[in-house]
């Protein structure tokens, strides 16, 4: 039996390998095809600015609103492939004024959301649907509650 086994391992060890990449190459062409179709949709940076043209703001409004740099937001113009972090993709939101829906298309966009499961989160989501977006107002809110601060 063993014999019998070693001489089909002998006989089709060369095959094994044959096969295991044509599958990779199968699995590879499946999952960059699955890429290239879904990583077209929700791209931050043109989201964030068709909020910006749809509300006929100037990009200097935006910034100075929320206090964010002028280099960080020309990075976010300039560079497609720019991730920004949570904290500045709500403070743009806050910036625009958006309801609960856009922040979180908006935040889904660059890969954030804002579940309901943590009080800081819950308080953001909060403020964007009664459309609180003073700064100090939300950080009173957040102390209140003990959370980190929105930094400014």
């Amino acid at each position: 039996m063993k014999e019998k086994l070693n001489e089909y391992i002998n006989n089709n060890l060369e095959v094994i390998p044959h096969i295991r990449r044509r599958l990779n190459n199968y699995q590879t062409s499946k999952v960059e095809n699955y890429i290239n179709e879904n990583n077209k949709e929700n791209k931050f940076q043109e989201l964030l600015f068709k909020y910006i043209d749809d509300r006929n703001l100037k990009d200097s409004d935006v910034y100075n609103r929320v206090h964010i740099d002028r280099r960080l937001f020309s990075k976010i113009r300039s560079d497609i492939n720019y991730h920004p972090s949570k904290e500045t993709v709500i403070l743009l939101g806050l910036s625009l004024k958006l309801n609960e829906q856009e922040i979180e298309k908006l935040l889904n966009s660059a890969s954030y959301s804002l579940p309901k499961n943590n009080v800081y989160d819950l308080i953001i989501r909060f403020c964007f649907i009664e459309g609180i977006y003073e700064i100090s107002d939300i950080n009173d809110l957040l102390e209140i509650h003990n959370c980190k601060l929105i930094s400014y």
